[in-house]
């Protein structure tokens, strides 16, 4: 199992960056959006491409040395999407399960829902949103500790 401070630093980093509206950095690749945090010797980056359809990958470091990392792909299904929505809910996630957002969430005529299977060292996961029952996002994640 994963130190609590370690934990609780991905889930600072997480809220400071892209669910939080974090400041972008230089991309590191052609057109990729990044995301940095750190805190003392921990670095957390969130790297990805795309949009509409997107993948990207979230890492952690520790005094220089890769710990922890998480690669996801999803798409938009339909309209209405909302960008602000999955941030919202994604500000959410929860200390045992910290790579999406909640099991559920669920604001106006949006529902988000987050599934997934295996501890901080090894896991897979879905998430999607739904708008009055019908699903217009989606998104598969996998991760686990760096050795």
């Amino acid at each position: 199992m994963a130190d609590k401070k370690t934990v609780e630093f991905l889930i600072r980093a997480k809220k400071a960056t892209y669910a939080g509206k974090g400041a972008e950095a230089e991309p590191s690749r052609p057109q990729s959006h990044d995301l940095h945090y750190r805190e003392g010797e921990m670095l957390y980056i969130d790297s990805y491409l795309g949009g509409e359809r997107f993948a990207g990958e979230e890492a952690v470091w520790i005094s220089g040395s890769p710990y922890w990392s998480m690669n996801y792909a999803g798409r938009v299904l339909g309209a209405p999407f909302s960008g602000d929505f999955l941030k919202e809910a994604l500000l959410r996630v929860p200390c045992e399960k910290p790579f999406r957002g909640p099991e559920e969430y669920s604001e106006g005529d949006y529902t988000y829902t987050c599934k997934a299977e295996g501890s901080f060292e090894w896991f897979s996961g879905y998430e999607s949103i739904s708008y009055r029952g019908e699903m217009i996002y989606e998104c598969y994640y996998h991760g686990g500790t760096i050795k």
